[in-house]
């Protein structure tokens, strides 16, 4: 230590003031609020305490409707404020593993259903030059409309709106907006066939 007591001198010092600023700047976008609603409800074992799931997202800031129905764990991250960004209907299931990336608004609608492990993304990149292919992060939204069911390990990507009473294949990648009580599946994602 200095005479002064109060920091390392030396190389010592200087590792650890970077250790300190890099700590800083890493905890600059911690949300505890967010960490601690949604981190203790992923502590909780899938399928079992659905109502204490919910209340721990609600006071992580996620609007949630009445009767929804989370099945077990959850990423939610993008941005400042993400859970701000992300709004699940009345009467929905979102099963466990679903990772939302909420960089811009996520809404579902009433009545969706989400598979186990499903993504949605709303961040993406331009297009870069050679020398590096993921140019600046865009992000937009993404809507799932009411009565929509999401197989599990769907992917859905930024921009995207499933049409109400569509239903997205198990292991889909979602890249263009699918229409109203229509069946779409495969990489990426093409109509199969329309729905009754």
């Amino acid at each position: 230590m200095s005479s002064t007591g109060s920091r390392p001198s030396g190389p010592v010092g200087s590792v650890a003031t970077r250790v300190i600023v890099a700590a800083a700047d890493e905890l600059r976008s911690w949300q505890p609020r967010l960490w601690a609603g949604v981190g203790l409800a992923n502590l909780l074992p899938s399928y079992t305490l659905g109502r204490a799931r919910l209340a721990l997202w609600r006071l992580a800031g996620v609007t949630v409707g009445d009767a929804t129905s989370l099945g077990g764990r959850a990423w939610i991250a993008g941005g400042s404020r993400p859970a701000s960004r992300l709004h699940i209907g009345a009467d929905c299931f979102i099963n466990d593993g679903c990772r939302f990336d909420v960089s811009a608004e996520v809404r579902l609608e009433d009545g969706v259903y989400v598979g186990h492990d499903v993504a949605v993304l709303t961040a993406t990149h331009d297009l870069g030059d050679s020398s590096r292919r993921a140019g600046s992060v865009v992000s937009e939204p993404v809507t799932v409309g009411a009565g929509a069911w999401v197989g599990a390990r769907a992917t859905i990507l930024a921009g995207v709106t499933i049409g109400t009473g569509a239903v997205v294949a198990a292991g889909a990648v979602v890249v263009d907006s699918v229409p109203p009580s229509t069946l779409v599946g495969g990489v990426p994602a093409k109509v199969i066939r329309e729905l009754d």
